[in-house]
């Protein structure tokens, strides 16, 4: 038996709790029993691709890193909570199988193929979790680390995608003849960017073309790119950094986990790894390592995940929350912060203005910002990996709620001026940016219950009616469809005081009233 044996074994135990058909005593024996046998490694090869992302998880989380941070809590029926100190932060216990962020979100964003960035002192694992999860797509250590980017301020674009042939360029007659020595990173299909904020910026150009549209060019030559996971490392992404980040790649950054601190309470397990010179990312079990073909079917099984129209109804409320800024223009279509933001007019003096809504309450006025489509995709696949994760076939409303913050942190920004965070008891939500953006959600949902939206959504009941189609609906079926629509905006505009939710109901109605309006013509004409 080799002396770190047991860092390498995968337990036989199923990771998705299930009613127990016999009690099972748990022997401390069994941690160091060595690597699984040849029977047991077929039986966990043999897992589902779900069961198979969660044993990857269980195993990096109890033997690779060490993240006791259990921050995505899930509770199945009553939970404990505990005052604590003086500023009265609750510590919650979990009822249901809660996880760490740290190691979670990582794994789904591999699962999914998307990008996400740690960030955190330095020390704290950021680059061992990536590396780690370069293994877990069949790479060897050495593989990850040799192809891994290091961001530094003399990088070039070359440096970074790669060179052209010298024997080309003194004989080459056109660029065509040209061959470049491409980088091997870029045929992988998990890459790692370790602190991408010292990249000098016209390589961040060259980086975002990769990122976002998967390919390289290097003097008129491509290099298409394979899907693949990202991950970036930044010791600070609030400024930090030989060079500011622009906004179009950290816009591609989807989630963003933070390295907690070090919990001192587990310095035995550095001690372990001292004497045994144990290295995780060289001790993964192959039972949890995935083959290509099973990395391009998880992500399509994860697709096929279904969301509810319940949940995507609360998704679309809280999203609807934040664009608005009725003092921003004068046509109804640019009352958003998006045309503040193209102005060269500051901030202050468009929320100055005071419009009559309650600035404490209304959630849209503690932000800078509304969502976009690319924000809202990446909240939908993630709440999808995550249900898939837990053993689901339909998204839950908590799934969504735990990788929210994740997804949005950096996204949704805050105006740090606003009533709402001045308020004493709400300052720790300046720092604490995860907890206000699941705080933002949470009072969304309470207010799209009060509202009773659930059972009162008539523009909703409108947009399927279209969805159906208009073959075979009569001239006179049009008049009744837009006199009801007329009907509704004339009731939702009597002295009602304009919010995210009213505003994209007014929209989309005036887009039902001018799609009718347009095939009554049709019919006319016809």
């Amino acid at each position: 038996m080799t002396p770190f044996g047991f860092f390498n074994r995968v337990s036989q135990a199923p990771t998705k709790p299930r009613p127990a058909t016999a009690h099972l005593e748990y022997d401390v024996a069994e941690l160091y029993e060595g690597v699984l046998s040849q029977g047991d490694a077929g039986a966990s090869d043999a897992a589902p691709l779900d069961e198979k992302l969660r044993q990857a998880y269980f195993w990096i989380v109890n033997n690779a890193i060490i993240s006791p941070h259990y921050d995505i809590e899930y509770n199945n029926g009553a939970s404990s909570s505990h005052v604590v100190g003086d500023a009265k932060r609750s510590l919650h216990l979990p009822s249901g199988q809660s996880y760490s962020s740290y190691v979670l979100l990582p794994l789904l964003t591999f699962a999914t193929r998307r990008k996400c960035l740690f960030v955190g002192g330095p020390g704290r694992g950021k680059t061992a979790s990536a590396i780690l999860m370069g293994v877990l797509a069949g790479y060897t250590p050495r593989e990850v680390k040799r192809a891994m980017q290091h961001g530094h301020p003399q990088m070039t674009v070359a440096d970074l995608l790669g060179n052209p042939l010298p024997a080309d360029l003194v004989n080459a007659q056109n660029m065509a003849d040209i061959r470049i020595a491409w980088r091997a990173w870029l045929g992988m299909r998990v890459k790692v960017i370790d602190e991408y904020n010292r990249i000098p910026t016209r390589t961040q150009s060259a980086l975002l073309t990769v990122m976002g549209d998967n390919y390289a060019e290097v003097l008129n030559h491509i290099y298409e790119c394979p899907e693949a996971a990202w991950y970036m490392t930044a010791n600070d992404d609030r400024g930090g950094g030989t060079y500011e980040v622009i906004e179009a790649l950290r816009d591609r950054i989807d989630v963003i986990v933070q390295a907690l601190a070090f919990n001192a309470r587990f310095l035995g397990e550095l001690l372990a790894r001292v004497e045994h010179n144990a290295k995780p990312e060289e001790l993964v079990p192959p039972q949890i390592i995935f083959s290509e073909a099973e990395c391009d079917h998880l992500i399509l099984e994860i697709r096929g995940i279904t969301i509810s129209s319940e949940v995507r109804r609360r998704i679309e409320f809280f999203a609807s929350q934040f664009e608005l800024l009725e003092t921003a223009g004068i046509q109804f279509e640019y009352l958003s912060k998006d045309t503040a933001r193209l102005s060269e007019i500051d901030w202050a003096q468009f929320t100055s203005t005071n419009t009559g809504n309650d600035r404490l309450k209304d959630l849209g006025q503690q932000t800078r910002n509304g969502l976009s489509v690319r924000n809202l995709m990446t909240l939908l696949i993630y709440s999808k990996a995550m249900a898939y994760f837990r053993g689901g076939q339909e998204v839950d409303l908590e799934d969504v709620r735990q990788v929210l913050p994740f997804v949005l942190n950096d996204k949704l920004r805050p105006d740090h001026d606003a009533p709402f965070f001045n308020q004493p008891q709400n300052l720790g939500f300046k720092s604490d940016r995860l907890s206000w953006l699941r705080y933002l959600f949470d009072n969304a949902c309470q207010e799209y219950d009060r509202l009773n939206l659930d059972r009162d959504d008539d523009v909703g009941e409108l947009l399927t009616q279209l969805s159906s189609g208009l073959d075979g609906v009569s001239e006179r079926e049009v008049r009744s469809r837009l006199v009801r629509i007329e009907r509704l905006v004339q009731d939702r505009t009597k002295g009602r005081k304009l919010h995210g939710h009213l505003y994209d109901d007014l929209l989309a109605l005036k887009y039902l009233h001018q799609r009718y309006t347009n095939y009554s013509i049709w019919l006319q004409q016809r």
